[in-house]
């Protein structure tokens, strides 16, 4: 990779403003989707079930959005991935099954999938590896103050057009976001970049998985455990407030103040990736991460809930775009895409395992002892990063 220095403000219009505007839509539904499963007459436990299916649906697109990457490009990859999402948004407006719901929203997964990839690779081959942890972590950040904003934006459309203003606002958005991509071209440099290192014939996914086998078996294990005691989060926080008798709106603040902490440490959490190292930075977040999981269950009244809520949103804000940068610089520059659909892949198996962990546990358990489970897993996630992670630049170019 060129070591050639990218201004992240000129950037930030034809890069980070398409990922605000889908982080908002994501938001926006978010709170909704559920709501439209009950409204089609599902039970509490299967509107549950249907929110899974975005999960769902990434895992089956990760493979797939690096061949879309590499045979059309990142940006047109990202354009038809606005467009099925904007589809299968009317499709959840006119649901009348769930059954219909949850095709939708697995088509919705799908596309946020192929939409992720290709913003990853994309700088990926841009920035040089002593700007990636800023420009990926940034690029965390504003998907996360999208998917802050989105839920109060769509609540204020649904006071007018009721639980489908949700859905009517990924539309709006997706459709912003799709306009940004067409008129607002890449800055000169970044283009110059890019086409300086695309391979004239792209490596088979396929080839690519082989040969990166080795990292994906060590350190895209760590991967997946980073993002198991990610998801375990959120589903622990709010099971634990109702486990101490807090009201659901209370609970629900709480988690706002939590992700509020988040977004305040992305970009100090890249500058530290870029000057010290990406283990400064993924080792300290899975600890504190696991502690504040091991604490939650010892806390009975607000205030420590309150802290122990905080010391989460530190923990997961401090490891903010990490695990895209260390797929970023162990990715080859010769099948960039395909491996970090492979990658993705990894994590957000991850994604979904974490909270089935949980119901597993808490099935044959206690929440709380399966909380702390959780907590293990974070520990576990720290220790492999710790042994995996290259304590420098890895040798190939990237």
């Amino acid at each position: 990779m060129s070591s050639t220095k990218i201004d992240l403000w000129s950037i930030g219009p034809s890069v980070y403003l398409p990922s605000l505007l889908f982080g908002i839509g994501q938001g926006a539904i978010a709170p909704v989707i559920p709501l439209s499963a009950r409204h089609l007459g599902a039970s509490v436990a299967t509107a549950g079930l249907v929110v899974a299916f975005l999960g769902v649906g990434r895992v089956i697109g990760d493979l797939p959005a690096g061949l879309l990457a590499i045979r059309m490009g990142e940006r047109r990859a990202m354009l038809v991935a606005l467009v099925v999402t904007v589809a299968a948004l009317g499709a959840c407006i006119t649901a009348t099954s769930v059954a219909v719901l949850i095709v939708a929203v697995v088509f919705i997964g799908f596309a946020t999938a192929v939409f992720g990839l290709a913003r990853h690779a994309y700088l990926a081959d841009v920035m040089p590896y002593e700007q990636r942890g800023r420009a990926l972590s940034t690029l965390g950040g504003t998907h996360r103050v999208g998917m802050f904003v989105g839920p109060f934006l769509g609540a204020a459309m649904m006071k007018g057009l009721g639980t489908d203003g949700g859905y009517w606002l990924h539309v709006v958005a997706s459709v912003a976001a799709a306009v940004v991509l067409i008129v607002v071209p890449d800055p000169p440099t970044a283009r110059h970049v890019v086409e300086a290192h695309r391979s004239p014939s792209p490596i088979s996914m396929r080839r690519v998985i082989r040969q990166q086998a080795p990292v994906l078996r060590t350190l895209g294990a760590a991967a997946l455990l980073v993002g198991a005691a990610r998801a375990s989060r959120e589903v622990a926080l709010p099971l634990w407030g109702e486990e101490i008798g807090l009201s659901p709106a209370t609970t629900s603040l709480i988690f706002g103040i939590s992700g509020a902490v988040e977004m305040l440490l992305f970009y100090p959490a890249g500058m530290v990736m870029d000057r010290m190292g990406r283990r400064w930075v993924v080792v300290p977040s899975m600890l504190i991460l696991g502690m504040s999981l091991v604490l939650l269950p010892l806390t009975a009244a607000l205030g420590t809930y309150t802290a122990v809520a905080a010391l989460m949103g530190l923990g997961n804000g401090l490891g903010s775009g990490i695990i895209m940068t260390i797929g970023a610089d162990v990715s080859p520059d010769g099948g960039r895409a395909a491996f970090l659909g492979a990658w993705r892949l990894l994590s957000d198996v991850g994604n979904g395992l974490g909270p089935l962990s949980v119901s597993a546990v808490t099935a044959v358990a206690t929440l709380g002892v399966a909380v702390a489970a959780a907590g293990g897993i974070a520990f576990l996630a720290a220790g492999l990063m710790a042994r995996w992670v290259p304590r420098h630049r890895p040798s190939h170019p990237s």
